[in-house]
């Protein structure tokens, strides 16, 4: 007998259109692709996620639904199916506090000017990130996730950016070395 999994996921509402998708497309696939059914509710931005079929498939789905919401795509969101990707959330209060003026300073300094340093650190790393709200994802395989969870605390806590480019680098080369 096949137990049955539910797991409710709160996302941001302006990000639930998103996960639905043009005429429900998105959501359809998702359904589909982890053999789950989504419930969702606009009004609160509460998503349940009921699975029958496959555990490892509906704890990716209710991966890919936290990635959606933290402002992911949802073409970006779905590589999460891949055993050896997986998705991590940062809160930047749990580094700088909580104060509004430092998260938004802290986010700025992650995105860059015209977003440069976040596509410098997904460029090194090979992960993607997403900076949305009060919070950093990164999506990757496990050492892509590591080394921009590195650099990405590094500029958290004040490093310059070029000490931070210096130093996923030096990680990248060292990693190449070992790479057969």
């Amino acid at each position: 007998m096949l137990s049955e999994l539910f797991e409710t996921v709160k996302i941001p509402k302006e990000r639930i259109g998103v996960l639905i998708g043009t005429e429900g497309k998105t959501k359809r696939k998702l359904e589909k692709l982890a053999g789950i059914v989504l419930e969702v509710d606009s009004k609160t931005g509460n998503i349940g996620i009921q699975g029958k079929e496959n555990a490892a498939n509906f704890y990716d789905s209710v991966s890919v639904v936290k990635a959606i919401g933290r402002g992911f795509s949802p073409k970006a969101a779905f590589a999460l199916f891949d055993e050896n990707t997986l998705l991590e959330i940062i809160k930047i209060s749990d580094i700088v506090g909580g104060s509004e003026k430092a998260i938004h300073t802290k986010k700025a300094r992650i995105i860059g000017t015209e977003g440069r340093a976040r596509e410098a650190i997904e460029n090194a790393t090979g992960a993607k990130i997403s900076v949305f709200g009060k919070t950093i994802a990164i999506i990757g395989k496990y050492e892509e996730v590591e080394l921009a969870r590195k650099a990405i605390e590094m500029l958290l806590q004040g490093a310059q950016h070029k000490k931070t480019m210096d130093f996923l680098r030096k990680e990248k080369a060292g990693m190449e070395k070992f790479t057969i």
